[in-house]
């Protein structure tokens, strides 16, 4: 199984406001770099972070989107195939044993009850010609669990955004089920459908860039 080495990270907030204030004049110097805000400022925060009574760790960034491709995540134990999961109508996944709250729920004891977040995110890249573009892409954000997230068997940080590629592996916790990421269309790969038209708002066929794009990872501002 493939496995890519660079990995691409961020810490950008992951409450809604985060990004004011980025175009700020250049004489201010280096611009500290955010992380996502795990805090619940006051009552009425809190209350709105509630599902069926319970208190949600994690906020969707302001550059949450929902994909237009099709992105599946297979799991296995061992050698045996579970069955699949569909992970394309949410802008965002909530995974940990927690039932009540969680989209991907986990049940292994040494997972958290809030363990981590699928999240897509809309990211500049470069293009081919070397203008900017926009794209909507997976990534996984480990929510300060007990025993960690793994992609492609490396931990990774807590609280910081990874981009996650077409086969990378995931992990959780202790346990032994691996979650292989792939889409509908991984045997032809030649389009990306989730680049963005910035004429018209929508997304549109990227004519074969994604794929050099993707194996650069490049860090995004």
């Amino acid at each position: 199984m493939e496995v890519h080495e660079k990995r691409r990270t961020f810490t950008n907030s992951g409450t809604a406001g985060s990004r004011a204030g980025s175009h700020d004049s250049e004489d201010k110097g280096p611009e500290e770099k955010e992380k996502p805000n795990f805090a619940l400022s006051g009552k009425l925060t809190e209350e709105a972070n509630k599902v069926n009574g319970v208190v949600i760790k994690y906020a969707e960034p302001p550059e949450s989107r929902k994909p237009k491709r099709r992105w599946r995540l297979y799991p296995f134990k061992g050698y045996q195939a579970l069955p699949t999961m569909y992970i394309h109508r949410q802008s965002c996944y909530l995974i940990g044993r927690d039932r009540k709250v969680c989209d991907l729920p986990i049940d292994h004891p040494s997972c958290s009850k809030q363990h981590a977040a699928l999240q897509y995110r809309l990211v500049p890249y470069e293009r081919e010609d070397g203008t900017a573009g926009k794209r909507v892409r997976p990534y996984i954000i480990d929510l300060e669990s007990a025993n960690g997230t793994f992609v492609n068997n490396k931990k990774i940080d807590t609280k910081k955004y990874i981009e996650l590629l077409e086969k990378d592996v995931l992990k959780f916790g202790f346990s032994s089920r691996e979650y292989v990421l792939l889409h509908e269309n991984s045997k032809e790969d030649e389009e990306d459908d989730d680049v963005v038209d910035e004429k018209g708002g929508g997304t549109a066929p990227s004519n074969g860039a994604s794929g050099n794009a993707r194996s650069k990872r490049e860090p995004s501002e």
